[in-house]
C-alpha cells in the first residue's frame, strides 16, 4: 500500500517548471481578448433584457432560476448596479470593460490572479445570460480561466514576477499537480467524445460532417467545393472519431506525444477555417499546448540558442 501511495503521489504531484502556465494564461489572455472585441458591436442586443435587447436574457436567466437560484447571471449585476444609480446600459458597458482589461491584465501578467478572477466571473456570467447563443466555445473558456484562477500564479514571464511575485515560493509540485488534472481532464472530454462519435453510423460515412459544413451559420465552404469533395468526408470522420478517441493512450506516451498533439491541433485548425468557428479552435488549440506542449517548445527554444551559440558567427 505504501508503494502505490508514493506512485500516485509522484503521479499526481510531479515535479513541474511554470513553462506551461506561461502558455494557459498568454493564450487565454488573447482568446479573453478576441471574445470581448468581437462581441463588442452586439454587446447590448444580446445581453440587454429591456434596454434595446432582443431579450434572450430573460429567458436564459429564467431557465437558470429553475436549476440553481445561485448561478452568476447579468441580470444579478443589473440590479446591484440598479441600486447605486446605474443605468442597464452602463452595467454591461463595464462588464464589457471589465472583462477587457482582465484579458490584458492576462497578457501582460499585471496582477494575474485578480485578472484571471475577474475574466472567470464576468465571462461565465455573460455565458450563462446568453445560454442561448453560447456553444462550446463558452464551456471550454470557463473551464480553462478555472484552472488559471486556482493556479500556482504569477508565472515568470509575467509582470507580477518582476515586479516582486518572484520574492513568493513557488511549489513545482502544486504547479505540477494543476497541469496534471488539466491533462487529465482533457483526456476524459476527447475520449467520452470521440467514443461516442464512434457508436453511431453518421460520422464514419461523413453525413454528420456534411450537415455540420453546410448548417448556418457555419457553412463558410462554397457548397461546390463540398460537392466536389464529398468523397473526403468519410474519411475525415473516421479519423476525428479514432484521433478523439486515441487522444489519451497516444498523447499520454512521450513518443506518440508529438504527432498527437500535432494532429489534435491541425484538427482545430481545420474546424476553425471551414467553419468559421476560429475562438473555438484558438481555446481548444491554447488547452492543449498548456496541457502536453509546452516540453516541446522550450525544447526547441534550446536547441535553437545550443545551436547559435555553437554557430561560427557567435564564435567570431
Amino acid at each position: 500500500m505504501e508503494s502505490w501511495r508514493r506512485r500516485l503521489t509522484r503521479f499526481l504531484f510531479p515535479t513541474e517548471s511554470d513553462y506551461w502556465l506561461v502558455v494557459l494564461r498568454i493564450g487565454l489572455g488573447l482568446q479573453v481578448l478576441l471574445y470581448a472585441l468581437s462581441l463588442r458591436s452586439d454587446w447590448n442586443y444580446l445581453f440587454a433584457g429591456t434596454d434595446g435587447g432582443m431579450n434572450g436574457r430573460a429567458l436564459s436567466e429564467a431557465l437558470l432560476s429553475s436549476q440553481s437560484p445561485l448561478v452568476p447571471r447579468l441580470g444579478r449585476l443589473v440590479t446591484i448596479g440598479s441600486a447605486v444609480g446605474l443605468s442597464e446600459r452602463g452595467v454591461l458597458f463595464l462588464s464589457w470593460c471589465s472583462l477587457l482589461c482582465a484579458a490584458v491584465g492576462l497578457l501582460a501578467g499585471f496582477l494575474s490572479r485578480s485578472s484571471a478572477i475577474i475574466a472567470w466571473f464576468i465571462h461565465l456570467c455573460v455565458a450563462k445570460s446568453g445560454g442561448l447563443v453560447a456553444y462550446g466555445i463558452d464551456n471550454f473558456m470557463t473551464i480553462g480561466l478555472f484552472y488559471l484562477m486556482w493556479s500556482p500564479l504569477p508565472d515568470r514571464w509575467s509582470l507580477d514576477w518582476r515586479r516582486g511575485g518572484k520574492a513568493q515560493a513557488k511549489d513545482s509540485r502544486l504547479s505540477g499537480f494543476f497541469r496534471r488534472v488539466l491533462q487529465i481532464h482533457l483526456c476524459i472530454i476527447y475520449f467520452t467524445s470521440g467514443i461516442a462519435k464512434c457508436l453511431g453510423s453518421d460520422w464514419w460515412n461523413g453525413s454528420n460532417l456534411w450537415r455540420a459544413l453546410t448548417r448556418p451559420p457555419f457553412d463558410v465552404l462554397p457548397p461546390e467545393v463540398l460537392v466536389h469533395g464529398e468523397f473526403f468526408f468519410p474519411l475525415a470522420g473516421a479519423l476525428i472519431c479514432l484521433l478523439e478517441a486515441g487522444y489519451p493512450f497516444l498523447v499520454w506516451s512521450r513518443r506518440t506525444r508529438l504527432p498527437a498533439l500535432l494532429a489534435i491541433c491541425l484538427m482545430h485548425v481545420m474546424i476553425g477555417l471551414a467553419m468559421g468557428m476560429y475562438l473555438f479552435a484558438l481555446v481548444m488549440i491554447v488547452l492543449n499546448l498548456a496541457a502536453f506542449g509546452p516540453e516541446f517548445s522550450f525544447r526547441l527554444e534550446r536547441i535553437v540558442f545550443a545551436w547559435l551559440k555553437k554557430s561560427p558567427a557567435s564564435t567570431g
